[in-house]
């Protein structure tokens, strides 16, 4: 795979059998994520977003297709995509009675890093939690919670990131903070792959954008491109999705 593609798919499919029917949750999406970008992942509830994040986690199987993530091929390579990937789950599910600072060592810890090759101090200071390191989490704001699960996800210093939903339920100002540590983490050279249903906020942050349909890549483009004739993607995303 060229080593400017951080992320390959290639006519992935997956059918979920419910008795005698068949779901088709994927229908052969194709497409490249590039090394250094934040890429758009959008579509309506129910598109197949979650389903092809959870495959890439491993908690759900393709039905066929290949994809490949950093060079190694998901299905012989597991461990090493898995490696390879940070995935920010839309729940915050983080344990109330540590600080983030002891979080993010036992998230290490668990990975087989090394004390002396940890960056915890790093991680929080690009998550702007620094300051909070050593409260206890469940004195945290909701947005704050929400930038430990990006710290979590970044404790092996994965090339690729993958942002579920991560502005959800947060305020404006929460969101602004957010979004600045999702730019500091993508200038220091991490791809972010990064999933909403605020359509601003995806044409203000993504370099490129695909939308997902009822399962099918409708849309994949460079984000001005994709507004090249509307000033709105909120209008973009409407037309495609009712087509």
């Amino acid at each position: 795979m060229n080593s400017s593609i951080a992320l390959k798919a290639e006519n992935v499919n997956k059918i979920y059998r419910q008795g005698n029917e068949k779901i088709q949750a994927l229908k052969n999406i194709s497409f490249e994520v590039r090394a250094g970008e934040i890429f758009g992942l959008l579509g309506p509830n129910g598109a197949g977003k979650s389903t092809f994040i959870n495959i890439l986690a491993g908690t759900v199987n393709k039905t066929d297709g290949h994809i490949n993530v950093w060079g190694f091929d998901l299905d012989k390579n597991p461990r090493q995509v898995k490696a390879s990937l940070g995935i920010v789950p839309q729940e915050i599910n983080v344990d109330p009675f540590f600080s983030p600072k002891n979080l993010l060592e036992i998230q290490a810890g668990l990975y087989g890093i090394k004390k002396k090759d940890r960056i915890t101090k790093k991680i929080l200071e690009l998550t702007n939690l620094s300051d909070k390191a050593n409260a206890y989490t469940r004195n945290l704001s909701g947005g704050m919670k929400r930038r430990l699960l990006v710290a979590k996800a970044m404790v092996h210093q994965p090339p690729i990131l993958i942002l579920d939903e991560p502005t959800a339920g947060v305020d404006v100002e929460l969101r602004r903070k957010l979004l600045e540590s999702v730019r500091a983490l993508n200038k220091d050279g991490v791809t972010i792959i990064y999933t909403t249903h605020y359509l601003k906020e995806a044409s203000d942050i993504c370099d490129r954008i695909a939308i997902i349909n009822s399962g099918e890549l409708v849309a994949l483009n460079f984000t001005k491109e994709l507004l090249k004739n509307n000033s709105d993607l909120e209008e973009v995303f409407i037309n495609l999705t009712n087509k």
